[in-house]
């Protein structure tokens, strides 16, 4: 494990040239630098999250949910079937006609009995109006105080305003406790979120929220390590700044509130577009490669990092460029196109779980009740 350990966390990949770990181990009195240590307390925390999240959606959200009269939905459960309940296990949940016909003459069923059951067993793996409420109040008041946090503490930092900052004398820049405390609460967030999709209902999209949620652990556990913080808080404040209007739209539709889902979707949609597609891009990825390079060179780990947020942004054109095709059908057609594939390939992102896309063609609006993309 030592080997394997050294070999992973090699200092001429990870660190700029004539810079070793050595030299971060041990700075001056009253100096910090970030340390992999440092994330074995992101651990503890996601499971205190996790309990304040159980807690909060029984004895705040679902009272709220109450309040809003939102009840959980009573759907007939299917009939105990062990060679039906086989098949949908670990065969299909939506079996064609010859499947149908053969589970028909085996059981003695009707044809049309069997596809009930089938029915009425998607049926109760889907999570109720109730539990999403509750989900989502969860998530707005998560990423709205971490947002608040964020912005807050960015505020004050000379990096926001100048992101040559970001570079200069690195890596040995200071750790400051506002940084650990913002770093580590979204790490520790994002591990509660990986915790809870084994003990919530399972979705259709299990194994890539799983594989997103490990993405997002990884990137930012390597660049705590890599001591690119200051750079890794500007890309966490743009992605969170409009995670919390998305899921307080879609609390309004739990509720709703039509006209209320409308506008803070549209509210949603600008500050997406103007973050992931302006912002990120003339801000972020402009200091990242070019004044970092300017600064402090290339080295291996920088070409990492550096491919990663360019995939990522090409990425959010690449949605983007799908959602304004289903825009632009929606207005022609005068409905949106509510396949269940296209729905769940828009909720998909690999920046921050639950994400939902900015339609860039703002007339739809008119023609498109919002509703139907907030599931």
């Amino acid at each position: 494990m030592a080997a394997l350990s050294a070999w992973f966390w090699n200092e001429r990949f990870w660190l700029p040239h004539n810079v070793t770990w050595a030299d971060l181990a041990d700075p001056a009195p009253g100096v910090e630098y970030p340390k992999a240590g440092h994330l074995l307390s992101a651990l503890p925390l996601a499971l205190g999250i996790f309990a304040v999240r159980i807690f909060f959606e029984r004895y705040i959200a679902g009272p709220c949910a109450s309040i809003l009269q939102i009840q959980v939905e009573l759907s007939r459960r299917a009939q105990p079937n062990a060679v039906l309940e086989k098949v949908f296990t670990s065969i299909t949940k939506s079996p064609d006609s010859r499947h149908l016909e053969g589970l028909s003459k085996q059981l003695d069923w009707d044809v049309r009995k069997v596809q009930r059951w089938f029915r009425h067993r998607r049926n109760q793996d889907k999570p109720s109006t109730r539990t999403k409420f509750c989900e989502s109040m969860w998530r707005f008041t998560f990423y709205l105080c971490i947002f608040i946090y964020g912005i807050r503490f960015l505020w004050q930092s000379l990096w926001m305003w100048d992101t040559r900052q970001c570079w200069y004398n690195y890596p040995y820049q200071v750790l400051t406790s506002g940084l650990y405390y913002y770093y580590i609460t979204e790490l520790a967030f994002y591990w509660s979120l990986m915790f809870s999709q084994f003990t919530d209902i399972k979705r259709k999209d299990f194994l890539i929220m799983f594989v997103h949620h490990l993405a997002t652990v990884s990137l930012i556990s390597f660049s705590y390590v890599n001591n690119m913080l200051r750079v890794g808080s500007l890309v966490m404040c743009i992605h969170d700044s409009s995670d919390f209007l998305l899921e307080v739209a879609k609390l309004a539709n739990y509720a709703k509130y039509q006209r209320s889902c409308d506008f803070l979707f549209v509210v949603f949609s600008m500050i997406f577009f103007g973050t992931r597609l302006i912002i990120f891009p003339f801000w972020i990825l402009n200091t990242t490669l070019f004044e970092s390079w300017e600064i402090i060179g290339p080295y291996p780990s920088w070409w990492l990092f550096n491919s990663l947020l360019l995939v990522l942004q090409v990425l959010h054109m690449l949605w983007s460029y799908f959602i304004a095709r289903i825009a632009f059908k929606a207005i022609m057609r005068g409905k949106v196109c509510t396949n269940p594939p296209y729905t769940r390939f828009l909720s998909f992102s690999l920046s921050l779980p639950q994400n939902w896309f900015v339609f860039p063609l703002s007339s739809c609006w008119k023609a498109v009740p919002v509703f139907q993309l907030l599931s």
